[in-house]
């Protein structure tokens, strides 16, 4: 076994446990075993296992993300200090800086990356699981855990819609020229990477500020916007049916998921923010300065409170005395200016 052989060993183990768990479901309410939809949908049921448990981290990934934004004046401030400065020290000082500036918000770059980060090893591992059973179905093996050489043979024999290999890939189909599997595959791709795209569309259309707008991290992400779906064309070649399929549903998870948080939870300031706004006014209601939705007449009722209480606030402040000359006091009230005792 080879470095990384071990090093996904536990979460193939994982991977295996999870797929043959749902297979054991779904042919105990009645569809059959060696049927590809069975194992379609066991696949399905890795997808809704894993993102359920990586929740918490989009939670933060979101939380991160809009700090991140949030920060981005800040950092070009930053930046600009030390624009054309290519000595170490200038260097060092621009790192601390950007640290501090991370530390005192409470986010960094890495924290939004945290949920991709987290399921890139069990998409390898789905992978490796895949390419086993390509290989260990002929040999009579099984896979690392339990995945038997039983079940092994079965999930190689499966064919979705009786024509396509959930081990296939693209450059299989082609060479086989297997016609059904390469339009499959082919509309798979798409979608899988028309997904992602409106996904990351859905985040910089409608869920960042006017200030998010203008920092270098949008513009990296309207870049990213544009090039990771090429990459994902390129990729989705060497992927099994079975992979595609993965990660064709984790998008669709990610999109709808995203779709609730920029709805109900947008950033302030957004698009998004003022279509939530513009949705509660319809129903009488109204975002108080918590954050929290009221009725409209107990926010109208706040905000006049605010009002009363500035203006209030603003008319206790006593007024600064301007400094006068000498000259100027004399003239006004014919002695010292004020503050100053007379000479004894």
């Amino acid at each position: 076994m080879d470095f990384l052989g071990i090093i996904l060993w536990p979460l193939k183990w994982a991977v295996e446990l999870i797929l043959v768990a749902w297979h054991w479901l779904f042919t105990a309410i009645g569809l059959p075993a060696g049927d590809g939809i069975t194992w379609v949908l066991s696949i399905v049921g890795l997808v809704v296992v894993v993102r359920a448990a990586v929740f918490p981290l989009f939670v933060r990934q979101i939380k991160s993300q809009r700090k991140m934004m949030e920060i981005a004046p800040e950092l070009k401030k930053v930046q600009e200090k030390y624009k054309g400065k290519r000595d170490q020290l200038s260097r060092e000082a621009m790192s601390r800086e950007t640290m501090a500036l991370y530390k005192k918000h409470g986010t960094t770059p890495v924290s939004s990356c945290l949920p991709i980060l987290v399921q890139m090893p069990i998409f390898f591992s789905l992978y490796s699981v895949l390419s086993s059973i390509k290989v260990n179905a002929g040999q009579g093996l099984g896979g690392v855990g339990v995945l038997s050489p039983e079940l092994t043979e079965e999930f190689y024999d499966a064919k979705l819609f009786g024509v396509v290999s959930l081990h296939e890939t693209l450059i299989d189909a082609f060479n086989t020229e297997n016609v059904p599997a390469i339009v499959l595959l082919i509309v798979l791709v798409v979608l899988m990477i028309a997904s992602q795209f409106f996904t990351q569309l859905q985040i910089i259309s409608k869920n960042l500020s006017p200030e998010a707008k203008t920092g270098q991290a949008y513009q990296m992400q309207r870049i990213m916007l544009y090039i990771l779906p090429l990459g994902f064309i390129f990729s989705g070649v060497f992927f099994p049916l079975g992979v595609v399929i993965y990660w064709f549903v984790s998008n669709l998870w990610t999109m709808g998921q995203q779709f609730l948080v920029i709805r109900e939870m947008p950033t302030p300031g957004s698009e998004a923010a003022k279509q939530r706004e513009e949705r509660l006014a319809r129903k009488g209601k109204a975002i108080d300065s918590s954050g929290k939705v009221v009725p409209m007449a107990k926010y109208e009722a706040e905000q006049k409170r605010l009002l009363e209480e500035a203006e209030r606030a603003k008319a206790e402040t006593p007024k600064r005395q301007q400094p006068m000359s000498k000259q100027r006091a004399k003239k006004k009230g014919g002695g010292k200016p004020p503050g100053k005792p007379a000479n004894p």
